[in-house]
């Protein structure tokens, strides 16, 4: 399968579940692999909304990956995003600012993962992050914090009460998860943190345009996650699209085509992804096909047409039975490493069984002490789920140190309502939006909230002034005065 001046090379693209096992699959192989990542983590995105509320912080779901393959000795890391597979050359280009790195290989892995999807709106992605990288989860914790910090200051109750709604796009596992610990967050953690508002009252809202919550879950356990959710005062609003938003609220459609708005700061997108671009890529120059979202249709053992030595795995790969979760990448990866170490001993491609995907079940927590889980055949939620959902995620957090750190940080929170990730800065917030408008040229829509700054004092003496505070994204007063003069 080479030339035989050099070790087999395998490249593998991602660092994910699929790249990370794929990777750590061919340790004892007679190969040389490369990683090539756009970041220098292994990412363990099924904990990122706790990133995001709090609880964990993010070294303990981002280990580096360059430390945790350091002791694989045919292995190396190399940081750059891949902007192009050349599958007749059998080369992959990646770029890390302005340098370009040109990898050959003999064998390939595609693992590089989804993005989060807006349906063709992505002018969304402005107002309402999505949930897929540490950089998200960052973002929204100062979003979310931010806002309570905003609604302190106000003295207009209508601004207090938009700041103090959340609202969650998408009735997925994420979505589901993420409501449910902004809920416990508002009436626990910062319950009597503040003096001029009360936490308590922050309404949290799940929007999704699918008729039900956790709908691949089946309707059973999606009903017990939603009655849960409800009773810690989540709003579920099922049926309900949404087709438009600002940086003060969001415009949503419902069944029977009348539209409503709802006033709130801070929104969060979990409702779809969408394959990488890479997918795309492979799809032009091998045939294959892709659907909707991206995805590649593979043959059966993970490969694409014509290409026996390239495999598409994880979010990336189109397989009937096959949900996208971390079990399919793990498996899929595991599957085209022992296929690479059998071609070396002679295999042949024809000779290769067909990847099958044991399902080990999905799981889903709620909030505290109440998950839902579906073992194959069995559906049962409760205190019992969510002690499994902690075992479950525990065990594949890579580090014996994260996972005692982990291990301590839900211990401190569970128990004592307490969280040790509660810091936020102004660049957390706006980061995202400055970079866009410096690569574009535009203005940036959002002005700086000063988080991390301290405030002007009120004066002593005299009526009490009245405080308020701009919205992200609302003009200022002198800017609307401007616009109805000009």
């Amino acid at each position: 399968m080479n030339d035989g001046t050099h070790r087999h090379r395998v490249v593998v693209i991602g660092s994910g579940f699929g790249g990370l096992f794929g990777a750590r699959a061919l340790k004892r192989a007679d190969v040389d692999v490369t990683m090539i990542a756009k970041t220098t983590h292994h990412l363990f995105q099924p904990l990122l909304y706790q990133v995001a509320t709090g609880i964990l912080s993010e070294g303990e779901i981002a280990p580096a990956t360059r430390m945790i393959l350091r002791k694989q000795r045919n292995a190396e890391v190399l940081l750059g995003e891949v902007s192009d597979i050349d599958l007749e050359n059998r080369t992959v280009t990646s770029h890390l600012l302005e340098r370009e790195t040109i990898t050959p290989f003999d064998s390939l892995i595609v693992a590089a993962g989804a993005d989060q999807s807006y349906f063709g709106n992505d002018q969304f992605a402005e107002f309402a992050p999505g949930m897929k990288t540490i950089d998200d989860a960052l973002e929204l914790r100062g979003r979310i914090l931010g806002a309570f910090e905003q609604a302190e200051l106000s003295n207009d109750h209508e601004e207090r009460m938009r700041l103090l709604t959340f609202v969650v796009i998408g009735a997925g596992p994420t979505g589901v998860e993420l409501a449910g610990q902004i809920a416990e967050m508002s009436d626990n953690t910062l319950k009597g943190a503040f003096r001029n508002i009360d936490p308590t009252e922050a309404r949290v809202i799940l929007l999704d345009a699918a008729p039900a919550v956790l709908p691949p879950m089946g309707e059973k356990l999606g009903t017990m996650a939603a009655k849960r959710l409800e009773k810690m005062g989540v709003e579920i609003q099922l049926n309900a699209m949404v087709v438009d938003v600002d940086a003060d609220g969001l415009v949503v459609k419902e069944k029977d085509g009348t539209q409503r708005r709802i006033e709130a700061q801070c929104k969060v997108w979990s409702a779809g992804v969408a394959a990488s671009k890479l997918g795309k890529v492979l799809a032009d120059q091998s045939g294959a096909e892709t659907d909707r979202a991206g995805r590649v249709k593979v043959l059966p053992d993970l490969t694409i047409p014509g290409n026996p030595n390239v495999f598409v795995v994880g979010d990336m790969m189109l397989v009937d039975g096959v949900p996208g979760m971390a079990q399919g990448a793990i498996q899929g990866a595991t599957y085209a490493a022992k296929a690479i170490e059998a071609g070396l001993k002679g295999q042949t491609p024809a000779e290769r069984k067909p990847f099958k995907y044991f399902d080990k079940g999905s799981m889903a927590t709620v909030s505290r002490a109440s998950a839902v889980a579906k073992v194959g055949k069995l559906e049962f939620g409760g205190f019992l789920a969510w002690v499994g959902w902690l075992a479950l995620h525990l065990w594949y957090i890579v580090g014996y140190q994260n996972r005692v750190i982990t291990l301590t940080s839900w211990a401190i929170t569970f128990l004592t309502n307490k969280r040790g990730q509660m810091t936020i800065t102004e660049q957390q917030v706006y980061a995202r939006t400055a970079l866009d408008a410096l690569q574009t040229g535009a203005k940036p829509a959002i002005p700086p909230v000063h988080t991390s700054s301290p405030t002007k004092a009120l004066p002593k003496s005299g009526p009490k002034a009245d405080v308020q505070v701009e919205a992200p994204g609302a003009p200022s007063a002198e800017a609307e005065k401007a616009e109805k003069a000009g």
